[in-house]
């Protein structure tokens, strides 16, 4: 019966087609509206790119010194000013307590709203930035927007327990958390997944495992060391240090699973 029950779920698509220069995207794909979060670490390489196909840019709190210092050196544009002009975050969202006071005015001045949060100390700065577009955006835009985190692995380990935590709390949206090497996505046992795989800007080391509970079966494809009806918990096995195979990825299972695949250094 649970069988049955998998294979009568629906698909959810992933792709890392935000990696991509758009005039790379790639021809008859369904357009997705992405917002981007900056947190409070260095500036992954590729955050110009994620800039320009966002419709929205929240910084969390600090992430706005990084925009602020980070972004002209990401650039190939030869005026400091200018770039810093061009790049003006919609919102800037958090406790405040890390922005610098110089970069707060300056954006201010430029059109961000600033949303001060200081009054909540019980939720994180990613938290706040999540919960508002979670608040923002209708049901049925939920399943079109994917929402991109950039400074959320690396650090602090605590921090970022509470990044992937994030995923499981809003697992109602899509959401990827994004270093220099690698990224995370929630695949929830609610649907069958199938992810395309970008074989110039990811791969091909990835990994696939339970953390808000153990998985009782779990199958996929286009993996070197597939998975078949396979167990899989923490103090047992997990699938790491695998190895895309395929152009596609597929992943059934009865758990909530995180999917992680390395990041290429991007031109």
């Amino acid at each position: 019966m649970l069988g049955r029950a998998i294979r009568s779920m629906e698909v959810m698509v992933h792709s890392s087609t935000f990696l991509l220069p758009k005039l790379h995207q790639p021809a008859n794909t369904p357009a997705k509206n992405y917002a981007l979060v900056v947190l409070n670490q260095n500036l992954p390489r590729f955050v110009p790119r994620l800039w320009t196909h966002a419709k929205l840019r929240i910084c969390a709190d600090g992430g706005a010194n990084r925009i602020f210092d980070e972004m002209f050196q990401m650039t190939n544009e030869q005026n400091y000013e200018s770039t810093r002009n061009r790049y003006i975050p919609e919102i800037i969202e958090g406790d405040m307590d890390s922005i610098r006071p110089e970069v707060k005015k300056f954006y201010s001045s430029q059109g961000s709203k600033i949303s001060d949060k200081s009054h909540n100390q019980e939720t994180t700065d990613l938290h706040k930035c999540i919960s508002r577009i979670h608040r923002c955006t209708p049901d049925h835009e939920k399943t079109n927007l994917c929402v991109l985190v950039t400074g959320a692995l690396g650090g602090r380990f605590d921090h970022e327990a509470a990044n992937i935590n994030i995923l499981y709390l809003f697992s109602d949206m899509r959401i990827v958390l994004l270093s220099d090497d690698c990224l995370i996505r929630l695949l929830p046992k609610t649907h069958k997944h199938e992810i395309y795989i970008e074989s110039s800007v990811e791969g091909p080391h990835c990994g696939l495992f339970p953390v808000g509970a153990p998985s009782g079966s779990t199958t996929t494809t286009g993996l070197k060391w597939n998975l078949s009806e396979a167990k899989m918990r923490f103090g047992s096995m997990i699938s790491t240090s695998n190895i895309v195979h395929a152009e596609k990825v597929t992943v059934q299972s009865d758990a909530d699973l995180l999917w992680t695949i390395s990041l290429r250094n991007l031109t």
